[in-house]
């Protein structure tokens, strides 16, 4: 990929990319999703924002840079070393808040306001509690799942989910989605 085409990558994510090589995390995320969180998050002032499956904050470095100064934003991962390196590179930020848990249970304890944009980078909310994580979208939010192409790295029959879930999310009235052959496979759902 020619990252020129990618205006504005944030500072940090040549850090995060860093530490990633240092400690051999192999779940990099796509600067395409990135960029494009970016700017859906920026379309929302104010904003209140989840991605589930914080892994290193690759992705959450393009999500803090769309967020305005009166936006939130929650990410959650159940892997402790990941959550503190994110929290060494997104600690001091206001604006976030990192939470080191089972992001199923994690879903279905939250009581908190819902969402404007959730990003469901992670097996809880896009292949278990889906009901729960689009019940979180307040209508006209967005709920972005990327990975829907055939990755390298899926488990024998990991496909199927990926069908089952597409299946599931079409024949859904109470979303607009919009599938993308683009970057790693991306759907969009806007909720009516």
């Amino acid at each position: 990929m020619n990252d020129s085409i990618i205006p504005d990558i944030p500072k940090i994510h040549t850090e995060i990319e860093r530490k990633s090589e240092e400690i051999g995390f192999t779940m990099p995320s796509d600067l395409y999703v990135g960029s494009f969180l970016k700017t859906l998050i920026a379309s929302k002032p104010k904003g209140r924002f989840l991605e589930i499956g914080t892994g290193i904050g690759l992705s959450l470095s393009w999500m803090v840079e769309g967020l305005d100064k009166d936006s939130k934003l929650i990410s959650v991962d159940n892997d402790q070393e990941l959550i503190d390196i994110a929290v060494s590179f997104f600690g001091d930020n206001a604006k976030v808040e990192l939470i080191c848990q089972d992001g199923a249970q994690w879903l279905k304890e939250y009581k908190g306001a819902k969402f404007d944009l959730i990003f469901a980078d992670a097996w809880p909310g896009k292949y278990s509690e889906i009901e729960r994580v689009l019940n979180l979208v307040i209508v006209g939010g967005f709920y972005i799942i990327d990975d829907m192409n055939k990755q390298p790295n899926w488990p024998d029959g990991h496909e199927n989910h990926v069908h089952e879930l597409m299946e599931y999310l079409e024949n859904r009235d109470d979303f607009q989605i919009t599938k993308m052959n683009w970057s790693t496979g991306l759907i969009v759902a806007v909720k009516k």
